[in-house]
């Protein structure tokens, strides 16, 4: 499997005990380690009221990431454009191209305070789940339902912190097409008024679009001919129907003659099963924090992370359940395995790979193992 590409997705983590400063020099350190192992592409994801994550803005975090590199591609997983717009997307990565260039990937999503948009429900995947598996074995838990979150007191301040008093997200299919159109220097108004950006016309950036099914982002993906990242890692439940979405939609572009899909997954690596086990400990705590709303939480020690699960609910077990089952925790052995099982699942042409742990060194430690194993089959 060493033919298809693995990537990273970080989203610059805190852990319990550490700060924010510390946990952007090990996001320093990682890209630089991970471009030593051969990954291929480093993204950096873009939260906020997050105590426990500190990647607030992905252009940020890629121009300090650049600096630090030469050869591994950087990018964006995701920009969140709901509370962004075209312009200032393709200024900030024009910039970042204009001093890096051919190496920069513009992820782009639409959350961020984006409502939901109108339209066809997804359609339902074609692939058979039976008893919650793919045909060859996958784990394809029951969809999760993120309509809590949208109600939530804290998405309400979200939307009032990010976006100016009044405002409205554009229409997300516009919006891509605004950014691209910057991109290429066609932008024109319908009044014929022309509007051309420096440093980000002409760019030489790999667009991307990020989605959690089959919905909007794998239609607007689709439509323009651009690649797609499927989220396993946030929502095992509909991957297949992203991907199968996508794929089924696409039409060539100057860009692509066919649909290029990533699929991300969460992982944990060590020398053996149980060490794996013990480091992975803290993430259903986290995911917790996340689907309750709260913010995620500085990454707990396995040690504290049993003190919050000891006070747990059923409805606290059923609301991780899907991402503590689909994370793929053990040997180098046993998660390339997985991650074999997930490639050919969904079919990706590459897979970016997501990795937390409280001790940082056990982090790039799971990195090393897996690109070693990955190399060797």
């Amino acid at each position: 499997m060493s033919q298809i590409p693995l990537g990273v997705l970080d989203l610059v983590p805190v852990s319990s005990g550490s700060t924010a400063s510390q946990a952007l020099h090990n996001t320093i350190e990682l890209v630089r380690r991970t471009e030593e192992l051969g990954y291929t592409r480093y993204w950096v994801a873009e939260h906020h009221l997050n105590p426990g994550v500190a990647g607030t803005s992905p252009a940020v975090v890629l121009a300090l990431t650049a600096s630090a590199t030469s050869t591994i591609r950087i990018g964006s997983g995701a920009v969140q454009l709901g509370h962004r717009t075209a312009l200032s997307t393709v200024e900030e990565f024009g910039l970042i191209d204009a001093l890096h260039p051919g190496r920069l990937d513009l992820g782009l999503g639409r959350s961020g305070g984006r409502p939901t948009a109108p339209g066809r429900p997804p359609a339902p995947s074609a692939t058979p789940v039976v008893d919650g598996r793919a045909p060859n074995g996958l784990l394809i838990p029951p969809k999760f339902s993120f309509e809590h979150l949208l109600g939530s007191p804290r998405f309400a301040l979200h939307r009032r912190l990010l976006q100016l008093p009044g405002a409205e997200s554009q229409d997300y299919g516009e919006q891509i097409d605004d950014i691209l159109a910057l991109l290429r220097g066609t932008y024109r108004t319908a009044d014929g008024i022309e509007a051309h950006i420096v440093p980000g016309e002409g760019a030489d950036v790999q667009v991307w679009i990020l989605g959690s099914s089959g919905g909007q982002s794998a239609e607007v993906a689709a439509r323009n001919g651009l690649r797609f990242a499927a989220n396993y890692h946030v929502s095992p439940g509909s991957v297949l129907e992203a991907a199968e979405a996508y794929r089924a939609a696409f039409e060539p572009s100057e860009v692509l003659d066919k649909p290029y899909v990533t699929v991300s997954a969460d992982v944990v690596v060590a020398e053996d099963d149980a060490t794996a086990r013990e480091l992975a400990t803290g993430y259903g705590p986290w995911v917790r924090s996340i689907r309750t709303a709260e913010g995620a939480i500085e990454f707990p020690t396995p040690d504290e992370a049993r003190a919050l699960v000891r006070d747990w609910t059923d409805e606290d077990r059923a609301l991780v359940e899907d991402r503590v089952s689909t994370q793929f925790v053990g040997s180098p052995e046993r998660v390339a395995d997985g991650l074999e099982q997930l490639q050919q699942a969904t079919g990706a042409d590459e897979l970016l790979i997501t990795t937390i742990t409280h001790d940082h060194a056990d982090r790039v430690r799971s990195y090393a193992l897996l690109a070693e194993e990955w190399r060797r089959r």
